[in-house]
């Protein structure tokens, strides 16, 4: 197995559930974000509330995993709050305008691996920053949705990092043991912040390597949390 492991790794013990992030996780973002992106930026000039180039494509790639009001501080960072308003609820709708039309995609045996671990016994959770209709909207378009115990999102609970997000899960469904699963330093901090194990997931390409230094394991293919489920030990 093509995993990499840290020179001084956490113990990681079998857990009662797995908690996912979505973005670059689960789900190919760039392959509703990007289309929808350009989209949003073109009826915001037309509606003249946007003048100008379309600020690079690399601005909000590198942004994923933040919190969506920050991520229009790097994007568009002179812009208003009723321009950034009108871009969340313009972002939200055309990328499930993408995601209706079947164009997006889940990474390589997603579906597939979360079915094998739900078959362990594993309960599984999603864990985003994102807003609630998108997070729930990709889960739906791509048949994941009926495999999660629960989904939850920054832009539903309101919660200012992804750490106290997670801790509100744990808490709210009586998860004991658990393992994060995500892309970026906020999947990290998550599962740091609550005692977690962390699986750090190389293969996107949004955020630096540097962001998941803190991880017990990194592994470049999705499909690699099956055995590392089935190796580790009962705690």
């Amino acid at each position: 197995m093509s995993t990499e492991t840290k020179t001084t790794p956490t113990k990681l013990f079998k857990p009662q559930a797995m908690i996912f992030d979505m973005d670059g996780t689960l789900f190919q973002t760039e392959t509703a974000l990007l289309p929808a992106y350009h989209r949003m930026f073109d009826i915001l000039r037309a509606e003249g509330l946007y003048s100008g180039d379309t600020p690079p494509q690399e601005l909000i790639l590198g942004s994923l995993g933040m919190l969506l009001e920050e991520i229009w501080k790097v994007v568009i960072p002179d812009a208003s709050e009723e321009v950034r308003s009108r871009a969340n609820d313009l972002l939200l709708e055309l990328q499930l305008e993408v995601l209706e039309d079947g164009e997006a995609l889940l990474y390589p045996d997603v579906k597939e691996t979360l079915e094998t671990l739900k078959e362990r016994g594993v309960r599984l959770f999603v864990a985003s920053n994102g807003l609630e209709g998108y997070v729930k909207g990709v889960a739906d378009a791509l048949g994941i949705a009926p495999l999660f115990e629960s989904q939850y999102s920054a832009g539903e609970y309101q919660t200012a990092t992804k750490v106290l997000l997670v801790e509100l899960l744990l808490k709210t469904h009586g998860v004991e043991s658990a393992w994060m699963v995500g892309d970026r330093s906020s999947d990290v901090q998550a599962g740091r912040g609550n005692g977690l194990g962390v699986i750090g997931c190389a293969y996107a390409d949004f955020g630096a390597n540097h962001e998941l230094e803190d991880a017990d394991v990194l592994i470049t293919k999705f499909g690699q949390l099956i055995e590392l489920y089935d190796e580790a030990e009962r705690g």
